[in-house]
């Protein structure tokens, strides 16, 4: 039957997709995998295109602007729906490619949500996936939290405050998007006694991957968008 699958693919290391999201992608006649630029090689295809025969199925690689604008989101949004759409009417099943898991801060979510509204006829499995944070608390040895330990994740573009805060409220503090406030976030981990007990990891499962526990090392380095840190409480 005709239908769509979200497949999460983990951070980008092929070994970490699950089973059963190498089945679906080798077996769906669409792979839809997302873009923030145009030119830009998809990290979710990278990932798998070892699991994908472009000889016989269609691959289409999507824009999704990096953007807060909602004028330029919400028709990428439904162009890349109305493809599926389109698609899955022709009686094919597409597979929608996504880093991490399909439910966590991922472009996936936006689509979900109209395909319930305006596509309610098409049917939706969601293939979860490894997420960055996890790999990189297992590739570090970091547990990420224990016994009655509270964690919290917070995008960094939640502002300097709202970090602040959760680092006095929860043991553990996941800060995924650092980068265009990593400098101030490497400020406030100083001030607050944090910078002995904070890891930096980049690109975390790739051939890039960058692994940093000393303050002094993480400020001389200029990240990339694919960062996060784990701050434990000391």
């Amino acid at each position: 039957m005709a239908m769509v699958y979200a497949v999460g693919v983990g951070p980008g290391d092929p070994e970490l997709l699950t089973r059963k999201a190498e089945r679906i992608l080798r077996s769906a006649d669409v792979i839809l995998a997302p873009v923030s630029l145009p030119g830009d090689a998809s990290v979710a295809h990278e990932t798998v295109k070892e699991f994908v025969d472009e000889a016989r199925q269609e691959l289409i690689i999507h824009q999704f602007p990096m953007t807060s604008d909602k004028s330029r989101l919400i028709p990428a949004w439904q162009e890349a729906a109305a493809l599926i759409a389109d698609r899955v009417a022709e009686g094919k099943t597409v597979a929608f490619i996504t880093i991490g898991d399909p439910l966590l801060y991922s472009t996936f979510i936006y689509l979900l949500r109209i395909f319930r509204e305006n596509y309610p006829q098409i049917s939706i499995e969601i293939i979860p996936g490894i997420s960055s944070i996890n790999t990189a608390a297992a590739v570090a040895g970091v547990p990420l939290a224990e016994a009655e330990e509270k964690i919290v994740i917070i995008p960094a573009t939640a502002g300097l405050p709202a970090i602040a805060e959760a680092l006095a409220a929860y043991e553990t503090v996941v800060l995924l998007k650092v980068k265009p406030f990593y400098a101030d976030i490497l400020e406030l981990l100083r001030q607050t006694g944090r910078s002995e007990s904070s890891l930096f990891v980049e690109r975390v499962g790739s051939a890039r991957q960058l692994i940093l526990s000393d303050i002094s090392a993480m400020a001389a380095h200029s990240p990339d968008y694919l960062s996060l840190m784990i701050i434990r409480r000391p």
